[in-house]
């Protein structure tokens, strides 16, 4: 009996998702492949600290030194806390301004940085209680926006200091992936573990790491799993890798040089693929890529397919390639889109579980207007709904659009969200933001706070939840024209601005922080009254609690 009891937890755990995985999405789109030609990167689900803070360049003494932190993700230390310093690093004489957050994305120079944690084999775990290893990739992406222009300067950087000082992992113990992005081009650069055992100072690389320059024609998605596959290290202007790249795959019998097969980077490293990696990569390459032969078919034909195992694809990683020409141009509002997906019509959507449709007293059945793409764990208990991993899921997230044609300080726009992006509306920060709206840098998740826009997001999220059906066509409806304004605006703004800064810079970036502030408060105004919209069109009152 005892026995059947934890065989049916095992199997309830599994059901509703308690096994939590890696959540971070990463889409790149090279400026030949983007609709305006701008370079886009983006990043969802990002770190517990969403907070956002304008770190300014600051000018050192020669000789000094930049300490090195571990928990720059921890949202409950002060907002001007780094976390506790575990090393130091020489110090620049001159570092330039970033906006700071758990994972820093973009700088004064539309250098961007998006982030994906990988997956990697056991063998090469670490333990940061036990290792020297002291970089992180969170403080690594600090130091390259503190300190480079360009996205092959950041790359040198960034490499250059998991190399001397060893990668620290910071994500339940794995290995991490950067699309590393300017105006002009992105590299995708990869890093693993060593493993244990790393000394500083020795002469072997503190990573395993290597970076593939994305086409300028291609655009890609980094959904936790690793996309680089075969490395020509002759190649420098479109590969780079660590000294180690090959002989530490070689060492641990995960490839036989004289086997006469090539080094395939992704199978020598990277695990077996889990569903919830592949089903983003089906996601974006079945829309992209149609000419990718043997793409499973994902499509919902019946609320059933969402449970029936035996139509539930594991294709191999290796039908996915690096990066792709898209079928069609690529938006930032297209990215957006993907980052709000949450597999509508296909097998993994959770909203059309058989749970949700309910006898409509006509002999027939109807869609319940409780269905919906995030339903809670205790809703997964009670209905039996699996798990699925939606691109959208809530954090805070990212799309950075970088463009050459226009000054660095209105060229890169730093699309930011907070909690769930498929409720909540994006903001646009110009890079030559001076503050950030107090709104967007208040954030306590142990006590509600009206002040903050994020518990303001949080709430309408919540409410959602009386008649997810109804309730988010209103909520859609406000995101959508709230957003619309913003793109529809921006190209008079620029000219404008543009002029301004021509002119008199100083006086053009409080313009620019003054317009960041303006649409912050307008966002948070808009998300307020709609949590008294829902509140009195879906009161509990109006839900039938007394009979009727």
């Amino acid at each position: 009996m005892k026995s059947m009891q934890l065989l049916l937890m095992i199997a309830l755990l599994l059901t509703v998702g308690v096994i939590r995985t890696n959540a971070c999405t990463v889409i790149a789109v090279g400026k030949k492949a983007s609709k305006d030609g701008s370079v886009i990167v983006s990043h969802t689900d990002c770190g517990d600290n969403s907070r956002f803070k304008v770190m300014h360049g600051r000018k050192f003494p020669k000789g000094s030194l930049a300490p090195v932190y571990w928990g720059l993700q921890d949202v409950r230390q002060p907002i001007d806390s780094m976390g506790k310093v575990i090393g130091y690093i020489p110090q620049v004489e001159q570092t330039y301004t970033y906006i700071r957050s758990a994972y820093s994305h973009i700088n004064e120079f539309q250098l961007a940085i998006g982030e994906s944690t990988l997956s990697q084999r056991e063998e090469l775990k670490i333990k940061r209680e036990e290792s020297r290893q002291i970089m992180t990739i969170e403080q690594a992406q600090i130091f390259a926006l503190e300190r480079c222009k360009t996205a092959r300067e950041a790359l040198e950087l960034i490499t250059s200091l998991l190399d001397t000082y060893g990668f620290l992992p910071s994500c339940v113990d794995e290995s991490e992936c950067l699309a590393i992005a300017d105006p002009n081009e992105i590299w995708i650069l990869e890093v693993f573990s060593v493993g244990p055992g790393w000394e500083p100072g020795k002469g072997k690389p503190g990573a395993i790491w290597a970076a593939r320059r994305l086409p300028d024609d291609h655009a890609t998605l980094i959904a936790n799993w690793s996309i680089i596959k075969e490395i020509n290290i002759k190649d420098k202007e479109n590969f780079r890798a660590s000294s180690n790249y090959m002989s530490a795959g070689i060492e641990r019998g995960w490839y036989d040089p004289k086997s006469g097969k090539p080094f395939v980077w992704q199978d020598v490293y990277a695990p077996i693929p889990r569903e919830w990696a592949t089903s983003r990569l089906w996601m974006f390459y079945s829309r992209y890529a149609p000419e990718i032969k043997n793409m499973p078919d994902r499509n919902l034909k019946s609320p059933f397919d969402t449970q029936n195992p035996y139509i539930q694809y594991v294709e191999p990683l290796s039908l996915y390639p690096f990066s792709c020409k898209p079928a069609e141009k690529i938006s930032v509002q297209d990215v957006m889109g993907m980052q709000r997906y949450t597999f509508e019509g296909t097998i993994y959507d959770m909203s059309k579980h058989p749970a949700y449709f309910i006898p409509d007293g006509k002999g027939g059945m109807k869609y319940s207007n409780m269905a919906t793409p995030f339903p809670t764990r205790n809703m997964r208990e009670l209905l039996g709904i699996t798990w699925r991993r939606n691109v959208a899921r809530g954090g805070y997230g990212m799309v950075a659009q970088l463009r050459s044609w226009l000054p660095d300080e209105i060229g890169g726009i730093y699309w930011v969200y907070l909690d769930n992006q498929a409720v909540g509306p994006y903001l646009p920060i110009y890079c030559g933001v001076q503050n950030i709206p107090e709104s967007y840098a208040v954030f306590n998740p142990d006590e509600f706070d009206d002040a903050s826009a994020k518990w303001t997001y949080d709430e309408v999220d919540n409410l959602l939840y009386l008649n997810w059906q109804e309730g988010f066509k209103l909520v859609k409806a406000e995101q959508v024209s709230l957003e619309t304004a913003f793109f529809n605006g921006l190209q008079e703004e620029e000219a404008e601005l543009q002029n301004l800064l021509n002119t008199d810079r100083e006086e053009a970036l409080k313009v620019i922080t003054a317009k960041v502030q303006e649409r912050a408060d307008k966002n948070v105004l808009t998300y307020r009254s709609l949590r008294k919209t829902l509140l009195t069109k879906f009161t509990n009152n109006r839900q039938g609690i007394n009979f009727q």
